[in-house]
């Protein structure tokens, strides 16, 4: 089996970083394939999935509200509950917490207005599988795009995710309203990941930051434990 985990990134109507996110995974160490959301299947041997950011389905209802009906969610949502590596970035966020894979919802900025910036996020307490290289407040250099990044969710919700060290990721300064400055969010078992900020724009130094690179790092050796293959 070779070294480089083939990672599955999938394309849904309206994506538009799903292309980046493969350029980045193979940069990083992987192997990316292509997924349609019409497929009902995961290609063989997959070690990890990836829902990149975007506007799927025009971000019609609620951002991710449609996509997350797409044929493909029942198999992500099969892998996830076998304890596979499951990445979600801005609207793959958005999708995994409409269809329950995480916790909380992703609600209109505050200030009403989509932003894009780059911002810096640091690396919280979190049973995050794809984190466990990562110290804790470790700051990260990595841009944002979005329009409904606000993540909320009521007081109980979020006082249990806290004290289970659900939460990943919080930003440094407050730029989009979301509750306690979160920017990132994991399920209960640590192998689904959720967050606003794209790790696949921050790999290359001659375009900006580079904290992504540790992000998808952690995904790749994630990918390559769920396979059995030793680095």
């Amino acid at each position: 089996m070779s070294l480089r985990p083939r990672i599955a990134v999938v394309t849904f109507p309206g994506s538009l970083d799903d292309g980046d996110m493969r350029l980045a995974l193979e940069l990083i160490g992987a192997e990316p394939v292509p997924l349609w959301h019409a497929d009902e299947r995961l290609p063989d041997e997959i070690g990890a999935v990836v829902l990149p950011g975007g506007f799927s389905h025009g971000d019609y209802l609620r951002c991710g509200a449609l996509a997350k009906l797409a044929p493909v969610m029942r198999s992500v949502h099969a892998f996830a509950t076998a304890g596979g590596p499951v990445l979600g970035v801005c609207n793959g966020f958005q999708i995994l917490c409409e269809a329950g894979l995480l916790p909380g919802v992703l609600r209109a900025n505050r200030q009403l207005e989509y932003v894009c910036c780059d911002v810096t996020i640091s690396v919280e307490e979190t049973v995050a599988t794809m984190l466990s290289d990562l110290e804790p407040g470790t700051a990260l250099g990595l841009p944002i795009k979005h329009g409904e990044g606000n993540w909320y969710t009521d007081d109980e919700t979020f006082a249990e995710i806290a004290d289970r060290g659900q939460i990943a990721f919080r930003y440094l300064a407050d730029v989009n309203g979301s509750r306690d400055l979160v920017a990132g969010v994991c399920n209960e078992a640590g192998n689904v990941l959720g967050l606003m900020p794209h790790p696949e724009h921050a790999v290359d130094r001659l375009l900006g930051p580079v904290g992504g690179a540790q992000v998808l790092e952690g995904l790749v050796t994630a990918a390559r434990d769920h396979l059995g293959v030793a680095a």
